[in-house]
């Protein structure tokens, strides 16, 4: 019985370019979901600015 093209490497490479792929594969997913988070973060770090802002203010004008 033959492999069904595309699911495993060649005899020639033992399996090392699906290896390779399968690499980086995983890469690609592993690079979208750090930027995923490296937005949100960005989106947590405005908003604490943007409530500590609003916390002073608010503490200068109830010291007035």
């Amino acid at each position: 019985m033959l492999p069904l093209l595309g699911c495993c490497g060649s005899v020639d490479d033992g399996g090392a370019s699906s290896w390779r792929r399968h690499q980086e594969r995983k890469l690609r997913m592993l690079q979208f979901w750090r930027d995923g988070v490296e937005r949100q973060l960005a989106a947590v770090n405005a908003s604490i600015s943007t409530l500590e802002r609003q916390m002073e203010r608010d503490a200068a004008s109830a010291g007035s």
